[in-house]
């Protein structure tokens, strides 16, 4: 897979992923509802994108057929986690969260995927 098609996914999936994330956090549900283990599974998905990222631009040292071998499973593994999640969350959210998350997904940018990113320059996209 090449470093600009990679990038491309990983963008994609960061701002997907974070839609959901805000999407969650508007949604009428206790913290005994929200079903922690598999929203931690995401997020430690989104974290494996977000160091991929990081990588692209660092690649100084790392073994880069390693961290995109590594990269690709983590996408992979990114709508099975995600579908985990949403069927453990209560029916009445699920109609709310299909409402909100196209929304939020829609109002973010490609300096979203780069949130959280050390040494990025937001402005640079």
């Amino acid at each position: 897979m090449k470093g600009a098609d990679l990038r491309i996914r990983l963008e994609k999936a960061r701002r997907e992923l974070l839609a959901l994330f805000r999407g969650l956090d508007r949604l009428d549900v206790s913290a005994k509802e929200m079903p922690q283990k598999e929203l931690k599974a995401l997020m430690e998905l989104d974290a494996d994108c977000a160091e991929a990222l990081w990588a692209l631009d660092n690649p100084k040292g790392l073994d880069l057929v390693k961290m995109i071998r590594d990269t690709e499973e983590s996408l992979r593994r990114i709508p099975r986690a995600r579908q985990e999640l949403l069927s453990k969350l209560p029916k009445r959210a699920l109609t709310a969260l299909a409402d909100h998350e196209p929304q939020i997904l829609e109002l973010l940018t490609l300096q979203d995927a780069y949130r959280d990113i050390p040494g990025r320059d937001p402005e640079a996209g």
